[in-house]
């Protein structure tokens, strides 16, 4: 299986950690050498609600004995979309009301960006520097790490970039923007929350001149941060807010919502300003659906604050330098990047799984599903110790 991956499955990076999986349920992924791996990253926050939840199987194999694709997105009513997109708008704070499916949270900035020139008659779209939104044309324009996006020009014109939490840089935003995308906490750069009130900041200056304000909670929605959404902390509305990720309990999906009146512009002048084939597939709806009503029916939103209580208690370390969190959102920052990277490798080999950070080289992601237990974060947290301790004694 390692020869023909690597033979005929296009790859990501020179060396991919090649787990090969024979099955998952709850925290843990068995591997085909029968070995139980915990899962501290869920599919890098996909898989919210642990692996094979009986809840979502049980909507997904309800959905299949009645269809799968029918017609592509938009034209025919199929109630696991409907319903769905009810039950978020509900749950969603005025004006965000209806909502557009896609099948990945990087169709959905794209989509985004599309409305907002749309709406505005504007091309200009600010970003933040050290962003990430996905890696489609789109999205990767509005990246600023030139590494990355080198390779790929002329990428789409008219993207510029200011600093996160430079509050002095928000004249930036003129009667020529479109909109201003930000995270609303930046993943690859780190984990770096808003600060000092800064997305109130933006929100209003973007009123001020008529520019929109799209959030990107692809990674911290649906729960992780201790809200249904990590806006909601910071005392604004987005005009757009971009999702994905856990969404769907590890089904590819995204989707964008705002008001009424923004989104019904992608219905006229042109018709069909977005076409998506697969969005809103009833099968991945029906799992969506499943996923937002057990969040919202059960006590794992509240419940993953206190388990982030327990990780900032359990991880604490000499070659540790930070912890940034927001619920089960956890970056630990090492002293330097050869631990960091040390600790990743070495957990593996001890069957726990971590993960690393796009931008931000000493951190190493901590992003569990949210209905782990407070005996699994102490086991995980007892073998990053101990490697600690060793990585310490093989450096002195």
């Amino acid at each position: 299986m390692q020869t023909d991956f690597k033979k005929f499955q296009a790859q990501t990076t020179p060396h991919p950690l090649g787990l090969e999986v024979d099955y998952a349920k709850g925290s843990y992924i068995y591997t085909t050498d029968g070995e139980a791996h915990l899962d501290f990253v869920a599919g890098v926050s996909a898989c919210g609600l642990g692996h094979s939840n009986p809840k979502i199987i049980s909507a997904i194999k309800n959905q299949l004995d009645r269809y799968m694709h029918v017609m592509v997105y938009g034209e025919y009513v199929q109630k696991p979309a409907v319903e769905f997109a009810k039950l978020l708008a509900e749950n969603l704070p005025e004006p965000l009301s209806k909502t557009y499916l896609v099948n990945s949270g990087t169709e959905a900035i794209d989509a985004s960006m599309k409305l907002a020139r749309r709406a505005t008659g504007c091309q200009e779209i600010i970003a933040a520097k050290n962003c990430y939104h996905g890696n489609s044309f789109g999205a990767l324009s509005l990246m600023d790490y030139e590494e990355r996006i080198a390779p790929f020009r002329p990428l789409i014109p008219e993207i510029r970039h200011i600093n996160f939490n430079a509050v002095e840089e928000l004249n930036q935003i003129t009667e020529e923007t479109a909109a201003v995308i930000l995270e609303t906490i930046q993943g690859g750069a780190g984990f770096v929350e808003p600060q000092n009130n800064y997305l109130q900041k933006v929100k209003k200056r973007c009123e001020e001149v008529g520019a929109l304000l799209i959030l990107d909670e692809i990674q911290p929605g649906f729960g992780r941060t201790g809200k249904l959404f990590s806006f909601e902390y910071y005392g604004i509305v987005p005009d757009v807010l971009v999702i994905g990720k856990a969404m769907a309990s590890g089904l590819p999906i995204g989707g964008f919502v705002a008001s009424a009146q923004l989104m019904d512009q992608l219905s006229d002048h042109p018709k069909m300003s977005h076409i998506t084939t697969f969005g809103g597939n009833p099968v991945i709806a029906s799992a969506a659906l499943a996923t937002l009503q057990e969040l919202l029916n059960s006590n794992l939103i509240a419940e993953t604050l206190e388990k982030e209580k327990l990780f900032r208690k359990l991880l604490k370390h000499d070659l540790i330098e930070e912890v940034r969190s927001k619920g089960l959102m956890i970056g630990v920052i090492c002293k330097n990047e050869d631990i960091a990277n040390q600790l990743v490798l070495e957990a593996k080999k001890n069957n726990l799984i971590l993960f690393w950070l796009l931008y931000e080289k000493k951190a190493v992601r901590i992003s569990p599903p949210l209905t782990i237990s407070n005996e699994e974060i102490e086991k995980g947290c007892r073998i990053i110790i101990d490697i600690l301790d060793k990585i310490k004694i093989n450096h002195q």
